[in-house]
């Protein structure tokens, strides 16, 4: 875990779903392959050399852009995969619950934290995908409220989807903390909007949140 900044009047926290709620290397090197093995068999290629393509444009992009990421779903669009069709592929292919379970540390943790802090998510997955990974972890009652790729039609980072969360939660972007796996995708864009974040290694690092923050 590394805290880069904690608001001072922490209203609400931001929460990404994948490799932040749930610890699954599995499960989110899978999210990923799944969809690529959908693209190869559309391309009537194979699962490798669609792989390859995209680790090598993303490999690219980072060396042309000091090192930052850039998500699959932006990926694709490089590729003629329209977000309308990411949206389309995850939904249908993407099946958490063969991979998690609920997960009893962070039901406890979510509702202690509630009790301080609003909660909602945002996810690069669409939100019926990102739902179902709710569910199968426990907490979608929990956390009532996803934004997702296809709220906007915007893939992290994004500030339309950071504009929203404040919006939705009737916070102010300085008192909402930022929590992800990512730097690049998910803390860089709302440390520069001025909204705190933490870096996450994964769901344990989650469990000591009630400390930290209450």
């Amino acid at each position: 875990m590394k805290i880069y900044k904690i608001p001072q009047n922490l209203t609400t926290i931001i929460f990404d779903i994948d490799g932040t709620l749930y610890t699954s290397d599995f499960y989110v090197r899978e999210q990923v392959d799944v969809q690529l093995r959908h693209f190869a068999k559309l391309q009537n290629t194979t699962f490798e050399n669609i792989k390859n393509k995209i680790e090598n444009f993303r490999a690219d992009f980072a060396k042309q852009n000091n090192g930052k990421k850039i998500s699959l779903g932006n990926t694709l669009l490089h590729f003629g995969i329209s977000i309308d069709e990411s949206i389309e592929w995850r939904n249908t292919l993407l099946e958490p619950k063969l991979y998690l379970k609920p997960d009893e540390k962070l039901i406890c943790t979510l509702e202690e934290l509630r009790k301080n802090f609003k909660m909602i998510c945002v996810t690069n997955n669409p939100v019926q995908a990102a739902f179902k990974t709710l569910q199968a972890i426990g907490i979608e009652k929990l956390i009532p409220d996803i934004i997702g790729l296809d709220t906007n039609y915007k893939s992290k980072p994004a500030k339309e989807n950071l504009i929203l969360a404040s919006q939705k939660t009737n916070s102010q972007i300085e008192n909402i903390l930022s929590v992800g796996d990512r730097f690049d995708i998910d803390l860089s864009l709302p440390l520069e909007m001025g909204m705190g974040a933490i870096l996450v290694d994964g769901v344990e690092d989650i469990y000591d949140f009630p400390k930290i923050l209450m």
